[in-house]
């Protein structure tokens, strides 16, 4: 595997990944691809402060690694590409457990957060081939929507027009640190920072649609064991 960017000049396995995974954004590229965003425009939907000229360099440089390869219109890791998936997986538990705490203003995005939340619901319990699931944002004016047409999910931040399910509100801190494990559900709900509005048949449904974050094990980990350091 080769890189035309400037390398380190060291001839260690540590110093050659970095060479091709150490410039800015690459390891977050590999996130969303190896949680199975494919399609160029999701990939940018997906990281907002990334120019889609740079996304376009970093896939070319990948894929002349040999971590991805082009089908159609879809970029799907490799065989080198998924062995990378530990790794990154790895940084986001010790991340949870060394660098993560309650977010700052500036990393609360509604947008990006429904655009994340929306590949991990699961309306399959719901009754129906469309299921529409409306976000509001108690301190928030936008206001988004997530469309699930037999299985297949979207967002749309307008009204699509068709009947709304259930209604998720909630404030934006909150919802965060629910879909990233840092807040159980029902503590949330119980405090009025999230709640849902419908019949009530599909509202005590929603802990099991809103399949929460896939790091959100390690968040909850990592905060399950500080809990007796800071009661001692």
């Amino acid at each position: 595997m080769t890189n035309t960017t400037a390398a380190y000049g060291q001839y260690c396995p540590i110093s050659r990944a970095l060479d091709l995974l150490g410039e800015r954004w690459s390891l977050l590229i590999l996130r969303d691809l190896s949680l199975g965003t494919t399609r160029f425009n999701d990939l940018a939907r997906g990281l907002p402060g990334l120019s889609r000229s740079l996304l376009a360099k970093r896939l070319r440089q990948f894929e002349r690694a040999g971590l991805i390869e082009k089908i159609g219109a879809d970029h799907l890791l490799t065989d080198a590409g998924t062995h990378l998936r530990p790794i990154l997986f790895g940084l986001g538990e010790w991340g949870a457990r060394w660098t993560f705490g309650e977010p700052r203003e500036d990393e609360l995005d509604p947008a990006l957060l429904v655009w994340w939340m929306h590949t991990r619901v699961d309306t399959s319990g719901f009754p129906g081939r469309r299921h529409v699931l409306h976000v509001r944002f108690t301190d928030d004016v936008r206001r988004f929507w997530m469309v699930v047409e037999r299985g297949t999910p979207s967002v749309c931040d307008s009204d699509p027009g068709y009947p709304v399910d259930v209604t998720i509100v909630a404030e934006v801190a909150a919802l965060y640190e629910v879909w990233l494990g840092r807040m159980p559900l029902a503590h949330a709900q119980r405090t009025g920072r999230v709640s849902f509005l419908g019949q009530p048949a599909l509202t005590r449904r929603m802990p099991a649609v809103l399949r929460l974050s896939p790091v959100a094990g390690y968040v909850r980990e990592s905060a399950t064991a500080e809990e007796p350091a800071r009661a001692s």
